[in-house]
This record gives C-alpha cells, sequence and structure tokens, in this order.
C-alpha cells in the first residue's frame, strides 16, 4: 500500500551550538493508511485528560552540574526579571536532581487578555522536543524485532509523495533519527509544496521533520492502525506506564482547552489546528513536571533493554556540516544520538539535549545521566530559547 502525507507543521531547529560554547566557557572557569479492524479499540484508548495539580516543590537549593548548589530564591528571581526584560508570558519548568524533580515552576500567563494565569495543570507545545521521545518510541519496535533500523522504510511502505525520486528507497529509520534521509525540514517552506531529497541519503547531516513523518506512517502501517491508533499505542507502550497523564502527541478536546494561548512577536496567535497525524516530528503536548517522568526513565534506563538503550543513546555515525562540527575545537564534538542531539563538555562531560519552536511556543531539555540531572522547559512564545539557555547558564555558573 502507497501512503500520502496530508497535513505537516511548519516549524523549526533552534541549534544548541551556542548553549554548548557559553556552558563550555563555564565549565573552564570551574495522512494515515488505513485501519485494520483488529486495530480499532486502540483508537482514543487514552484520549481523556483530567487536570490534577501537582504539589508544590520547594526546595532551598538545587545541584548543579559544576559541583555546587543553587538557591530556589536565586531561581525564581532570575525568571522573574528575564521573563519581565523578555515579554515572555508563561513558563513551566523543572529541574531534576537525582532522578527526582526537585524544583518546579509554573509562572505568568496562559492568557495575557483574559488574565489566566500558567498553574501546574497548563499545557504546552513542545514542538521538535518531541523527536527524541520518538525516538525512544520507535526503540521498542526495534526491541520488539517490528523495525530493523537499517531496512529501507519503502520495504515496509512505499512513499507516493517522493515516489518519483528512487533514492528515497535508501532511507532507514536510523536515517530518519539521525537526520540523514535528504529531505528538507518541512516542504512547506518551498514554493511548491512538493517533497524533495537535497543530498543522497546517509551521506550527511540535514535537519528533516518531513522523515520523522514518513517513520511515523511506517510504525501505522507496521502496527495496522491510523494517526490516533499510533497515539493510542503511545499511551499504552511509553506515558502510561511512566505515569504521564498530562502528555499526548494528538492532544484531546480536553487537553487542548488547558492549553497557554501561544504569543508571537508579542501577540496572541492562532493556535495549531490538530488534525489525526501523529506529530512524531512536533506534536508533543505537555508540562514539565509530566515530561519530567521520561527524561527521568532515560536517566535511570527504564523501558528499554540496556542494549537498546546503549543503541538509542550512543553517537551515530553522522557526517555533520563544518558549521556544526567541534571536532577540531578544545571543545569536545557535536553528536547525533537516534533522537537527541549530543555535546561532551569539559568540566562537565556528556549531556544529551533537544530544543524546540512552534509558532507561539518553545521548550528546552537537558539531561546527563551519569550525574542524573535534568532540566525541562516550556514557554508560550516564541523567542523563548534565549531565556532556557540562559537559564542553564546561570545554574551551571560558579558561585562564590
Amino acid at each position: 500500500m502507497t501512503i500520502h502525507a496530508t497535513q505537516m507543521r511548519p516549524g523549526r531547529n533552534v541549534g544548541a551550538l551556542s548553549l554548548l560554547l557559553s556552558l563550555i566557557s563555564l565549565a573552564a572557569c570551574s495522512s494515515g493508511t488505513a485501519q485494520r479492524p483488529e486495530a480499532a479499540s486502540l483508537i482514543r484508548a487514552d484520549a481523556g485528560f483530567e487536570c490534577r495539580p501537582p504539589e508544590a516543590t520547594d526546595p532551598d537549593f538545587v545541584r548543579n552540574l559544576i559541583g555546587g548548589e543553587v538557591s530556589v530564591a536565586d531561581i525564581d528571581g532570575f525568571l522573574d526579571a528575564r521573563m519581565a526584560d523578555m515579554d515572555i508570558p508563561g513558563i513551566s519548568l523543572a529541574i531534576i536532581n537525582d532522578s527526582e524533580v526537585v524544583f518546579h515552576r509554573a509562572k505568568g500567563m496562559a492568557n495575557i487578555e483574559t488574565g489566566e494565569a500558567v498553574d501546574g495543570c497548563t499545557i504546552f507545545e513542545g514542538a521538535s522536543i518531541t523527536k527524541p521521545l520518538f525516538g525512544y518510541f520507535v526503540m521498542g519496535f526495534v526491541e520488539d524485532g517490528k523495525l530493523d533500523l537499517d531496512r529501507p522504510l519503502y520495504e515496509y511502505l512505499p512513499y507516493r509523495d517522493i515516489a518519483y525520486d528512487d533514492r528515497y528507497k535508501a532511507i532507514t529509520a536510523r536515517m530518519v533519527l539521525t537526520h540523514q534521509t535528504g529531505f528538507p525540514n518541512w516542504r512547506t517552506d518551498f514554493p511548491d509544496k512538493k517533497l524533495f531529497i537535497k543530498f543522497d541519503p546517509g551521506e550527511k547531516y540535514g535537519y528533516s521533520g518531513e522523515a520523522y513523518q514518513y517513520l511515523a506512517l511506517v510504525l501505522q502501517e507496521i502496527e495496522g492502525v491510523d494517526g490516533p491508533g499510533l497515539e493510542a499505542l503511545f499511551q499504552a507502550r511509553v506515558a502510561r506506564p511512566l505515569g504521564m497523564t498530562h502528555t499526548q502527541i494528538i492532544p484531546s478536546e480536553a487537553m487542548q482547552a488547558a492549553k497557554a494561548t501561544p504569543y508571537k512577536d508579542g501577540a496572541p496567535t492562532a493556535k495549531w489546528v490538530y488534525t489525526d497525524q501523529f506529530g512524531a516530528a512536533y506534536g508533543v503536548n505537555s508540562e514539565a513536571r509530566d515530561f519530567s517522568k521520561w527524561l527521568i526513565a532515560v536517566i535511570e534506563r527504564r523501558g528499554l533493554s540496556e542494549a537498546t538503550f546503549e543503541e538509542y543513546l550512543s553517537a551515530q555515525d553522522v557526517h555533520l556540516p563544518r558549521d556544526f562540527d567541534a571536532s577540531n575545537s578544545p571543545f569536545g564534538p557535536l553528536s547525533i544520538a537516534l533522537g537527541f542531539q549530543i555535546y561532551e563538555i569539559p568540566g562537565i562531560g556528556k549531556i544529551y539535549m533537544h530544543d524546540g519552536n512552534n509558532s507561539g511556543f518553545s521548550s528546552l531539555i537537558i539531561i546527563h545521566p551519569e550525574q542524573k540531572w535534568g532540566l525541562v522547559m516550556f514557554a508560550n512564545a516564541d523567542h523563548s530559547t534565549q531565556i532556557m539557555q540562559e537559564l542553564a547558564l546561570f545554574l551551571n555558573t560558579p558561585r562564590e
């Protein structure tokens, strides 16, 4: 069966290289397939969303990555000042120490016009931080023997959108997860809106949300489900086992009603209109404490076998463009895992990270598995990546 993609999510990837360089400096100082009948019971099986505000977490200090501590008062002061300076309406933030959320904040406004405040139930779009989460989901299918990372995807599902270029028949799941397919980020960024291949698959790195969407369609074909059916499988295989009650990729109406208003250039912008497309590249809706449950599972290597985790978190053989390649610097190279970006930072060690930007939303995740440390932050403004990077630097700045 061939397939044809329908709705795609415009978006952009904001690179993390500037954050890496600053951290180093501080460290030196210190459309879906037809549904088969047996899949019917999966559809919307976990679509409900009920707001249950988390208990407050308010220690005196949180541990950073350079052997020190940062006071909660200082973190709150930093957030209040920078949110005001940068006109960021609202944020959801969690910090992980020793595989536990030790600090959680829901600050600011979910809707400036109505005066609705952000709280522990306010939902944000995670945008591209969906990609490493989807990679984790994919690895479950690999572990089950249903998907081979190195088998051409067209053998599972021919792709009509790119059938005119036989080069696509070389594309594998590994190439998708490491951005080596040759697909553009989004076809909608180009005048003719037509999917194309920029370079031979496997040749080099080229960031692509389109590729992730193709892989989602392959999973749907393997399982005999449509987009909502894949969402139900995500809930059954990932979200529910980890206790993630506030995280969905195709959000229910109730979850959409709990979402913060997105702001672009200081003004409210239209909310995304969801269809039955499973947004593997962009679609996660969540809040910081709930999303932390997955980050902790990765830190603790839960939900997949040890061998599968080794594959998932290992640096892959990816030819990076010159502007990504720091291997000739004293700072250590950027590497690509099966969803995450990896940075090896002197004085800090190996961190896994990804950021995200959708229209009116921004996000950032960082984990340091060896130190069992993590950070996740969401905001309902499209220019918020800067404050997130600044917070990571603030937390890891040496103090007197």
